[in-house]
């Protein structure tokens, strides 16, 4: 990966509706030049997609949860259960394993304390836990997805 490369990334890390014509402007080559290398980073997996970000809070998800994880159960069955659950629940955006004392961190998101509730109990229903912690996000101070390349 040379600057170019690293330049049309960082173009379209901010705005990824930009045409082919509008890319290869910004990155002084052209169209043809910046579309072979924008297939080859797909290709490569360093695009791994083009996405819309919308605001939670104006599509009636006012509220955020980080949710901390503990398990005792560390069986492939019981991480299958696992994923099956997370992956059905939309309202669950992120799920990481981590080291340490939490197993595992979800990041959801919910309309009020209600919804997260109804998520929370379809959680526990399909999967047993040693814990659940919740915590409540009350502002975001900084939240993105620009890597800084």
């Amino acid at each position: 990966m040379d600057q170019k490369d690293r330049e049309i990334l960082r173009i379209l890390q901010r705005d990824a509706s930009l045409s082919m014509t509008e890319l290869a402007d910004r990155c002084a080559l052209s169209k043809t030049a910046v579309w072979r290398r924008v297939r080859e980073l797909e290709s490569q997996g360093v695009i791994r997609g083009r996405i819309t970000v919308l605001d939670p809070e104006e599509l009636g998800f006012g509220l955020m949860i980080f949710a901390f994880v503990r398990t005792s159960q560390h069986s492939d069955k019981w991480f299958a259960r696992f994923e099956r659950a997370v992956t059905s629940i939309p309202e669950i955006l992120e799920c990481h394993r981590t080291s340490g004392d939490i197993d595992y961190l979800l990041r959801v998101v919910a309309e009020d304390m209600r919804h997260y509730d109804e998520i929370y109990k379809r959680l526990i229903r399909e999967v047993d836990f040693a814990d659940i912690s919740s915590t409540f996000v009350m502002e975001t101070i900084k939240a993105g997805t620009e890597l800084p390349i």
